[in-house]
């Protein structure tokens, strides 16, 4: 062999072990939570793969050392690992690209959660140290300034950009193999790996204008529901009621999930209200969010606008809203009410001081307004958010009717620490897990503040009906024992098994005659709608709409859409006056002809 072809095939042996880093930090990052190895589809690694080793190019002509590129993409890799374990750990669904814009509402709760690292991830972080500490005796670099390498740099920048679109084109996604449901994140980030599916989840951070959209359009179908109030069963009252709405967090009745052993039942009153009550409407509310990302179903239930159009894990909130939007509280601010959200928390959570005054509420009451309040672990307590809302309705303006709008916390994640001042007293038999014993203790006490809050309404003169429901179930370290139980494995679950995770149980409850029902399942979009019409409130034209859409589509949201006939299909591939929704949804959050 003549000395010009070894050196060339040292010379390809070089290039070909500068390609191994970039794919062994792929390989790193995907262990943190799954094994990519039996898991991520063989397209998929290669794809994963591509985006590592085009961002060290980029990386290396951007610093001029090999060295650099490989310790930056390690360490972005490692850190981007660790903040997506605990994730998983914590909400169930891994980080997508809109979880940036709520990194601030995360750090406002991430004192009361559990980061001590489990096995698997000190030992991965022990493998990324390690690569980080043999990558640092790399000595290849560039010679030339920044100016000589900026045009490598750009256009591997360029590459980086390209190859991205083109996984995200839905028949290249078909051709090879990659999964974009995007419902489904955690099957989707298993199979697809990490990169490539957050890659693929940034097409979705605008919002296309659906077919046939025009602002006029939209405008002239809601005119036609403008008075379509009693074709749809909504008789109005002389007598405004108040509207109490509480929306506990993590409020739910994991029994959806099967049956499983305990010391006593946790919520006593609410299964009363579900066997039947006078003057009560119950069922099970279908939402489109688990174990976090409560905002969203503030924005269905708030709105009537639904997430089944809108991205997975994106947060309208956030993301949409960018001044004055029409609301539950703006119709009733309309019709003389005073209305108020309360939320004993910081008020930057989900950015509800900004939010709460664009959707018409005339005061919101953060963390502030709860001074002296009693605490359960480190949260107000359902209690005091009891005691509020008696001291604002009776504190109303006089003349007025009240809308008051709560979020409580007492039940927000996590569920592992011991705290002084309060003491699980629920216990799954045969079942070893601290997180479920305290979640089902918490809300134990939320059933018991919940029957204090209706025997104080059942009490006064005036018109009042009380709304009560969970925003999401907990997370899977809750969870997980009551599915194993029931035969699920909590991340294994198939479609059907996945959609009685997005149930809670609700509670539409007046002190003076309305027409009971049991079993009147619903979704979030739809059930501020169905409270004005069964308390006698005057509707808009918008809401006028969705009990007419609810007749045909009876449950719509990101999960599940239910037809009359019981029949399910997702709402992407539902036409007709699903088209209509969409339009008037999109027409909501931009209107004007405006692009997102």
């Amino acid at each position: 062999m003549t000395r010009e072809k070894i050196k060339w095939l040292k010379n390809v042996a070089s290039a070909a072990g500068a390609l191994l880093p970039p794919a062994g930090f792929f390989y790193l990052l995907e262990l943190y939570t799954h094994n990519p190895f039996l898991e991520v589809r063989p397209w998929a690694q290669v794809f994963n793969i591509i985006l590592f080793e085009l961002g060290a190019f980029f990386l290396f002509f951007l610093t001029g050392r090999l060295r650099a590129a490989y310790c930056i993409e390690a360490a972005v890799a490692m850190l981007f690992g660790i903040a997506n374990a605990y994730v998983v750990r914590f909400r169930t669904n891994p980080i997508v690209p809109w979880d940036l814009l709520s990194v601030r509402t995360a750090a406002n709760v991430a004192d009361n959660y559990d980061f001590t690292p489990d096995g698997r991830m000190a030992g991965v972080t022990l493998l990324f140290l390690a690569a980080l500490a043999l990558l640092s005796t790399i000595r290849v670099k560039i010679k030339g300034r920044l100016w000589f390498r900026l045009p490598a740099a750009a256009l591997a920048a360029a590459l980086v950009l390209l190859f991205s679109g083109v996984l995200q084109q839905e028949d290249f996604q078909n051709r090879y193999r990659l999964y974009n449901k995007l419902f489904t994140p955690v099957f989707m980030t298993d199979v697809d790996g990490i990169a490539v599916t957050f890659v693929m989840n940034m097409a979705y951070m605008s919002i296309e204008k659906p077919q046939g959209y025009s602002d006029e359009g939209a405008e002239a179908l809601l005119a036609s529901y403008a008075s379509a109030g009693e074709e749809n069963g909504a008789e109005t009252t002389e007598e405004l009621p108040n509207l109490i709405v509480v929306m506990n967090e993590s409020f739910s009745d994991l029994a959806v999930l099967g049956d499983f052993p305990v010391n006593r039942d946790c919520m006593p009153f609410l299964h009363s209200l579900l066997s039947g009550a006078e003057n009560t409407v119950t069922g099970m509310l279908n939402v489109s969010v688990c174990g976090g990302n409560t905002a969203n179903t503030e924005f269905e239930f708030l709105t009537g606008n639904t997430m089944a159009f809108l991205p997975q894990g994106s947060i309208p909130y956030q993301q949409y809203l960018t001044g004055a939007f029409p609301s539950l509280a703006s119709h009733l601010k309309s019709l003389g009410y005073e209305t108020v959200a309360t939320h004993p928390y910081l008020a930057s959570g989900w950015e509800r001081d900004t939010v709460y005054p664009q959707l018409g509420f005339d005061r919101s009451i953060f963390i502030e307004g709860y001074r002296g309040a009693e605490t359960l672990r480190q949260y107000v307590s359902d209690k005091a958010c009891v005691e509020k809302i008696i001291e604002l309705y009776e504190n109303r303006p006089e003349g007025k009717p009240l809308f008051l709008f709560q979020v409580t916390m007492q039940n927000h994640g996590g569920y592992e620490e011991v705290s002084d001042n309060f003491t699980p007293e629920i216990a799954v038999e045969g079942v070893n897990n601290v997180s479920l014993n305290q979640y089902l203790s918490l809300v134990e006490r939320s059933d018991a503040s919940l029957a204090s809050l209706l025997d104080y309404f059942s009490k006064v003169d005036e018109k009042t009906v009380v709304v009560f429901f969970g925003d999401h179930q907990p997370g899977d370290m809750v969870a997980y024992s009551v599915l194993g139980l029931n035969g699920m494995r909590w991340n294994a679950l198939d479609e059907e098994e996945l959609k009685l995770r997005y149930q809670v149980p609700y509670v539409i409850w007046a002190n003076y005659d309305i027409e009971e029902e049991r079993g009147a399942d619903t979704s979030a979009n739809y059930l501020a709608a169905e409270v004005l019409s069964r308390a006698g409130v005057p509707l808009d034209a918008y809401q006028n709409f969705l009990l007419s859409l609810k007749k045909t589509y009876p449950v719509i949201s990101a999960v599940r859409t239910v037809k009359a006939d019981g029949s399910e299909n997702p709402a992407s591939e539902e036409a007709g006056e699903m088209d209509d929704y969409r339009r008037l949804v999109y027409y909501q959050l931009f209107g004007e002809d405006g692009d997102e």
